[in-house]
């Protein structure tokens, strides 16, 4: 698939079983993108869930210059942003949080395969949001640097820097 593209075309002209394969292909690695935003599962799920309603309830916003998937991910930037600002200071815990833990744990697990590979993932977390943003779109969603400028609303540039730092970083944390 072309990241949707064609599959979008297709539902615009009637097909409603094209929009299911979108949501197949591109709800998981959405849903774990916002994860690193919004830090729940639960919640990263309704924020995807919500960017491809938008899909739905404004089929003609999305106008193919860009992928689909990139538009996707500029939709559930922003309103994970949106989530997180509207998010009350007040934080409290309930049984529901253990569920949420166990559900990132599983997501996790089937992206980190062996030890090497946690570590990695431990070093990437810890990684400044910005960074942290890069390094998921270029390297676990294999985006390029012009497409992730475009969801983080960066310039190629500081991309790149970005990208560069975060190597830095994860160099020191990992030897």
């Amino acid at each position: 698939m072309d990241n949707g593209a064609s599959s979008y075309r297709r539902f615009l002209d009637g097909d409603k079983a094209a929009f299911e394969e979108i949501v197949n292909e591109l709800f998981r690695p959405l849903v774990f993108f916002i994860l690193g935003y919004v830090g729940n599962v639960h919640d990263a799920e309704d924020v995807a869930i919500d960017a491809f309603s938008d899909l739905i309830v404004n089929p003609r916003r999305y106008n193919f210059k860009t992928s689909l998937k990139t538009y996707l991910f500029m939709i559930g930037k922003s309103r994970a942003v949106d989530l997180l600002r509207h998010r009350k200071t007040a934080v409290t815990a309930d049984l529901s949080e253990a569920e949420d833990l166990a559900d990132r744990d599983e997501l996790e697990s089937t992206v980190i395969r062996n030890e090497e590979k946690r570590a990695l993932a431990r070093a990437v977390r810890d990684l400044p949001p910005d960074m942290r943003a890069a390094v998921h779109l270029v390297y676990f969603e294999d985006m390029t640097y012009d497409e992730a400028a475009k969801i983080m609303k960066k310039t190629r540039k500081q991309v790149d820097n970005l990208i560069c730092r975060a190597k830095s970083e994860l160099k020191k944390a990992l030897i």
